[in-house]
Formats: C-alpha cells, structure tokens, sequence
C-alpha cells in the first residue's frame, strides 16, 4: 500500500475507542490522541494558559499545571464554557496533528488518531476514514462505572457528545463492541484487510 491513509477513531464516552486505539497502537501502527495534544498544549502553551485564566481564573493552574479537575467541573457543567475552551484548544491541536501527522508520513503509510470530537470540532477534513466505535448505553455506564466515574459525571459528558445515532449517519466504519477484547480485535482485523486493499 502506497497511499497514505488517517484513520479517525471516534465513539462516545465507555464505546471502547481507546481500546480500540490500542489495539492499533499494539499492532504496531502510528498512533495519535487529539486528547493528549489538547492536555500537552494546555499545559506548555503560554499563550494558551493566559487566555485561560483570562477566561476561567487563576484557579485554572496550581502550580503552573493545568487544574484539571477545576476546568472539567466548569466545562461539563456549563456547555458555553466549553465551547470557550474548544475555541482556544482546537485550532492548535488541529495544527499540531497536521505537523506529526507530515513526520509520520514520511515512514509510514497508515496513521490512526483517536478523537471523542471528531464531528462535535469539524475535524472530519483531517481523515481519509473515520471509524465510530460504539456500543450500548448500559455497557457503557458500567464500563465507567467500574473504573471510577460517577454517573452524573458520565450524563454530563455524554450530554456534551453528538448521539450514536448522528454519528453512524457519517462515519466510514461503525464497529459494535459490547463484547470481549478479542471480538475489538478480530474487528480492526478486519479493518485493516479494508483498508490495505483500498486502491
């Protein structure tokens, strides 16, 4: 395979996306998370912090690291105040995957990038593909559940998330995964046959 292909890896909160991106990651694919740029440049970006405590308060940083707990209290309750922060964080992080995602290209031809926003920011114009990993909303709650997330943080979060119903409208690939690990697998398997046949 001679084309270069970005592969967009989305679903809700407790779909099994990063899951899904480790499986990818595992495989021995080059791997992105628009979540981990966004907290790189939220908390080394200068600029970025003062617009921050512009918009949220000094409150925003202990220590000069991000206050993460702080910032999620506000942004999952308020969905104008997230809004505000996308508007300062998504431009950069777009920016950054476009400069790694160039160095990355230049040895390899297949590139995954795991966002939870991929239609909620327009970063749709970023991949060749996008794949939704979905599943229930009980599966997902217990998932979260279990790993310490209180369920009205999860109905805040996913208030703030495009139902799977939209969703499905527009991704590429939807994969169901309400199952074992090893079924996620046997689905990127099947993912990757797609895609290294794709002309």
């Amino acid at each position: 395979m001679n084309k270069k292909i970005t592969i967009g890896i989305t679903g809700s909160i407790g779909s099994g996306k990063s899951e899904f991106t480790k499986i990818a990651e595992d495989s021995g694919f080059p791997v992105l998370s628009a979540d981990d740029i966004s907290k790189e440049i939220l908390a080394n970006n200068p600029d970025v912090k003062k617009q921050v405590i512009k918009k949220f308060g000094k409150e925003s940083f202990l220590n000069n690291t991000p206050n993460k707990k702080y910032l999620a209290e506000i942004v999952f309750n308020n969905p104008f105040k997230l809004r505000e922060l996308e508007r300062i964080l998504h431009p950069l992080v777009i920016k950054e995957i476009k400069k790694r995602k160039k160095e990355i290209f230049k040895k390899h031809n297949l590139l995954f990038i795991e966002s939870a926003l991929i239609y909620e920011a327009d970063l749709e114009n970023l991949f060749d593909f996008v794949v939704l990993i979905s599943a229930d909303r009980e599966v997902r709650l217990k998932r979260k559940l279990s790993q310490g997330i209180k369920e009205e943080d999860f109905i805040k979060r996913e208030m703030n998330q495009i139902p799977d119903e939209e969703k499905r409208k527009r991704a590429d690939f939807i994969f169901q995964n309400n199952d074992t690990i090893e079924e996620l697998q046997s689905k990127f398997n099947l993912l990757l046959t797609l895609l290294l046949t794709t002309k």
